[in-house]
Order: C-alpha cells, then structure tokens, then sequence
C-alpha cells in the first residue's frame, strides 16, 4: 500500500514528462509519504489495446489505485490532448476508480497552445472517474525542463517553485 501512486502516462521512459514524474515523485518521498510508481509503458501492451482489465499487470495497476490516497498524473500533450497511452489505461478503470482521491495532473509540451489541455481534455475524465478533489494541475513548457545524461531533469526557477508549491498543497491534501 503506498499513500500516492504516481503514475506516468508518457510512451518514452527518457521523456520529460517521466523525468519530471521522478523529481515530483522525490518531493513528494521528502514530505514523508509513501509512493509507487506505475508506469504505463511498462504494463502488458496486448492487455492495454484489448482492453483486458484482469491481465496480471493491469489487475496490478488497479489495485495500486484503489489502495492510494492520492495520485500524481503525468502525460505529454500530443496534439492538444493527454497521451494515448493514459487514455487506454484511464478506460480501463472502474467507473468511480478515483472515489475519494486526492488527483494531481501534470504535463509536459512543447508548445504554450497546449496549457489548457489539463484543463479541457483531462481533468474531465479525472472528475468523471470520482476524484474527491482535483488540485490544481501544472504544465511545464518542454523548453524550461531541461534533460540531464543521468535522466533527471533540471526545471527553470520559474517553473520549479510553482511545481513545488502545487506539489506542496497536493501533499497537504492527501494527508
């Protein structure tokens, strides 16, 4: 059982949205809370594209969600909308997976055109699967979070503090 299950939504385990899902999953250890991370890439993809909820890894994956108190989501904007590859998993959910839940969804994309995607494509679905309460989400300008050889990611000073605030007030949520 973990207190936040942080799940990311991007196809590239090398992407910046992943990266960025490392460091925030870091910050929220550092406040004390338990985590674990899922990974949708790294579920069984026939499973994933056949819709098959009782296929080992995904039965897994629910069962994360339905023990957390809170979830951190994390995708990239492709084309204005969360990844495809989170769509997949989001239908698979029962219909009130969230019930209860503390969500917070956070983007990456390369463009500012696709800030609002939070807003109008995921929260939505987020809302419709039962989350108690949605915290703000944050999107992070791909140019402001800046790849490192060793994977992390470092954010600029006008991105890192207010990711830190809303990931701040997503801890206080969940507890």
């Amino acid at each position: 059982m973990s207190d936040v299950l942080i799940v990311g939504g991007s196809p590239s385990e090398s992407s910046r949205s992943a990266a960025m899902l490392r460091l925030v999953e870091q910050w929220v250890r550092e406040s004390g809370l338990l985590t674990r991370v899922v990974s949708i890439r790294e579920l069984p993809a026939e499973a994933l594209v056949r819709g098959d909820a009782d296929a080992p890894g995904i039965r897994e994956s629910v069962n994360a969600l339905a023990t957390a108190r809170g979830v951190v989501i994390g995708t990239p904007i492709y084309k204005a909308a969360y990844s495809g590859l989170l769509k997949i998993w989001l239908d698979l959910l029962p219909q009130y997976a969230l019930a209860g839940k503390t969500v917070l969804p956070l983007a990456t994309g390369g463009s500012i055109a696709h800030v609002l995607a939070i807003d109008y494509a995921l929260r939505p679905v987020l809302s419709a699967l039962g989350a108690r309460h949605v915290v703000p989400g944050y999107f992070v300008l791909e140019s402001l979070a800046q790849k490192q050889d060793d994977g992390s990611v470092v954010l600029a000073a006008e991105v890192d503090v207010p990711l830190r605030q809303i990931v701040a007030e997503f801890v206080g949520a969940v507890r």
